[in-house]
């Protein structure tokens, strides 16, 4: 598996209107707005050099976010590395016997091929797969 880089890092927010602020006082800017569906988010990136802040608004109660945010609080959510090939990072780490949640990749935002390891596989932090054309 070829980890190319660390794509974004996830935020669990109640509102990226209101989470927004804080970056743009940071002199960050946004870059997009994307909801996804299948997934009961919204999602706003901000680029940050070479690497993203990706914040995560539930647009359901019974959303991943919302949840996370019931039993957590706000906060980082996911890592995501970005890989070279997401199917063959998965076969790989299946091979490995480390925990997946997706054995094969889903649609994520900005038309990006995604895929997340099991917390316990990582001593508690979610990682995500990405896999970009860009």
């Amino acid at each position: 598996m070829k980890v190319l880089s660390v794509d974004h890092i996830g935020v669990a927010v109640k509102s990226i209107e209101e989470s927004l602020k804080i970056y743009e006082s940071l002199g960050l800017a946004l870059a997009g707005v994307e909801e996804v569906a299948e997934q009961k988010v919204k999602t706003a990136f901000i680029p940050v050099g070479e690497t993203e802040i990706e914040l995560l608004e539930s647009t359901s109660p019974d959303g991943p976010i919302a949840k996370f945010i019931e039993s957590n609080r706000e906060g980082i959510q996911h890592i995501a590395l970005r890989v070279e090939n997401i199917e063959e990072a998965l076969s790989e780490l299946k091979v490995l016997g480390v925990k997946l949640i997706d054995e094969r990749p889903r649609y994520g935002a900005g038309g990006a091929k995604i895929a997340f390891v099991h917390p316990k596989a990582t001593k508690g932090v979610l990682l995500e797969l990405c896999e970009r054309d860009d």
